[in-house]
């Protein structure tokens, strides 16, 4: 029978490498590849392949399915990311363009991208293998059975690298930068694998959240997307504002338009539907009206610090998350910045 495929286990992220000292169990450092999360069952006659958003990625990757079914030792579910190398050996990188362009409707060129932009799963988790359920094992437990499981399996499939020195991890987080990847992330040596919690760690090169799109305002010449307001999700399942994205071309605000009338909430009688942020004390009497987005779409963004339930300063975007569910994007993923008290800052 396929395994049933879970909730992926999550990270939260930390300003830098956590001190190992301060989990008695110590812990396991690995590269944060920037690729799709992929849970992969292969129960001896299928191959699924499930996303962190609970979405089906099967259908994109017939390379991979094609790989997993004939690689595989043994049937097992695996946790792992999937990415697409770009570039000449020996000057290799992670390519998220290529990658993305892989979720495509048309069959046709789902194909023809398999051949032109292959992918390969890095793993870096085993969840079962044939009959025994190993998520109440802990991780050393579970990396071990990996490595002995698909050890010697070749490309496309890949055993991340781990360490449990912290100075390498730094390094790696300096280094592998330069090869497409954006961080480090630490994992408790004695947890068992616990579905949907932020149970380890993720060190990032910048501070990013994925947010849902929410809305946009017109740009102020009157044409073109001005604005494209986002949000995230609090623990009660209310979508909250949390601030707005600018900075675009003026040929790309004409193009947003385009591609979010898809989105667009309709009215009664089919116009636009509309809405209106809080007003500030910065607002005076500029428009304060959006057109209201099904919350659907999420991208990703940099941002400097959140104050209260917003972001301080408007954020940048990064890039369109096709893979993520827009549910998925909550506050317990932002990175909070300890208390510290000013009078210590100004007496010294």
């Amino acid at each position: 029978m396929p395994y049933e495929i879970p909730a992926p286990m999550l990270a939260k992220a930390v300003p830098a490498v956590p001190d190992a000292a301060k989990h008695p169990g110590g812990l396991s450092f690995e590269p944060k590849w920037d690729g799709f999360r992929a849970l992969v069952s292969w129960d001896g006659e299928r191959v699924d392949i499930g996303s962190r958003g609970a979405k089906p990625l099967t259908r994109y990757f017939p390379e991979l399915v094609e790989a997993f079914a004939r690689l595989l030792p043994e049937p097992c579910l695996i946790d792992g990311e999937i990415v697409v190398p770009t570039g000449d050996p020996g000057s290799q990188r992670l390519d998220w363009e290529a990658l993305t362009q892989r979720i495509h409707p048309a069959e046709s060129r789902v194909n023809m991208l398999a051949e032109t932009t292959p992918a390969m799963l890095i793993a870096f988790d085993l969840l079962a293998r044939g009959d025994r359920d190993l998520q109440g094992e802990p991780f050393a437990v579970r990396r071990a059975e990996l490595v002995d499981l698909l050890g010697g399996v070749p490309h496309p499939v890949h055993v991340t690298r781990t360490t449990e020195d912290p100075d390498l991890a730094r390094r790696w987080l300096d280094e592998f930068e330069g090869a497409g990847l954006d961080g480090v992330v630490a994992k408790p040596l004695d947890r068992s694998y616990e579905p949907n919690k932020r149970s380890q760690f993720k060190i990032k090169h910048a501070r990013t959240a994925d947010v849902v799109a929410l809305g946009y305002r017109i740009h102020k010449s009157g044409r073109g997307l001005g604005s494209l307001l986002v949000g995230l999700y609090t623990d009660g399942g209310e979508l909250v504002n949390v601030g707005g994205v600018a900075a675009f071309t003026d040929k790309r605000r004409l193009e947003l338009i385009d591609e979010l009338a898809p989105l667009v909430e309709r009215d009664a009688d089919g116009g636009a539907a509309t809405g209106e942020t809080d007003r500030s004390r910065f607002s005076g009497s500029k428009d304060v009206s959006f057109v209201r987005l099904r919350p659907e779409k999420v991208l990703e963004v940099r941002y400097d610090q959140l104050e209260g339930w917003r972001f301080r300063h408007t954020v940048q975007f990064e890039r369109w998350r096709p893979d993520r569910d827009a549910r998925s994007c909550t506050y317990d993923q932002l990175e909070t910045v300890s208390a510290y008290d000013l009078g210590d800052v100004l007496d010294s």
